[in-house]
Parts: structure tokens; sequence; C-alpha cells
């Protein structure tokens, strides 16, 4: 299954909602493409993520890439949603400590209402 990608805004904060397996170079491309373009228009952008069935290393270097973009730009980036399998890998990999990865939408709406810009942080579901 290839990674879907669907942009929407919830409350002016830009929601990219990912679908699929995040596992090729095609896909990673058409990601980051989406990112840069969606990066100047934006300060706070959520990946939600409780779509992705799987993920490989390449795409999670991918997710570091495109955090050092956000933040270059002033934009803060919010991870959420993800399945209980790609949580672990992200905290398997210690990407929890450079990326702020949220148990649901929900939850990253929140923190960009509330927090604005922070840097990084997990929150355990």
């Amino acid at each position: 299954m290839k990674l879907d990608l669907e942009t929407r805004a919830i409350e002016g904060i830009t929601v990219l909602c990912c679908k699929g397996c995040f596992i090729n170079h095609d896909e990673t491309a058409v990601f980051s493409r989406t990112i840069s373009e969606l990066l100047p228009h934006t300060r706070q952008l959520i990946i939600e993520l409780s779509g992705v069935e799987m993920i490989d290393n390449a795409s999670l270097g991918e997710l570091v890439v495109v955090q050092m973009w956000a933040r270059a730009s002033g934009c803060a980036l919010y991870l959420a949603a993800a399945s209980d399998q790609v949580r672990e890998l992200f905290e398997r990999t210690n990407l929890t400590s450079v990326l702020e990865v949220h148990p649901t939408l929900d939850d990253a709406l929140l923190s960009c209402r509330g927090s604005g810009h922070r840097n990084k942080a997990f929150h355990a579901a």
C-alpha cells in the first residue's frame, strides 16, 4: 500500500494525515516535497500517523530531517496518533528525544493551542 497524504486545517493548525506504508524512496520523496510546500505557510504542523501501517529506517531519518526544516523555518512540528508499533519504534530509536510525539490528534492540537513552540516532549498514552 502506498503512502497517501491529505492536508487539512483545524483552527488554523495545519494537519498532514498520512495513510499507508512509509517504506520506500518514492513515498519519502513525496512526503518531503509536501512538507517543504507546507512549511512556508504554517507556524504549527501536525503529522497525523494513525493510518501509517509501516515505517522504515530511511523514513524515520526523514522525519528528523523534516523536524530540522521545521525548526529552521520557525514552525513547530508535532507527530500524533502513531500506532503502537510505530510509537514503539520511535521509542526504541530514541526519536522521542527529538520529536514531539502525542498519542492522539486531540492531544497534539491541545499542545499547539496551549504551548506554541515547544522543542520536544513525549506524552505517553
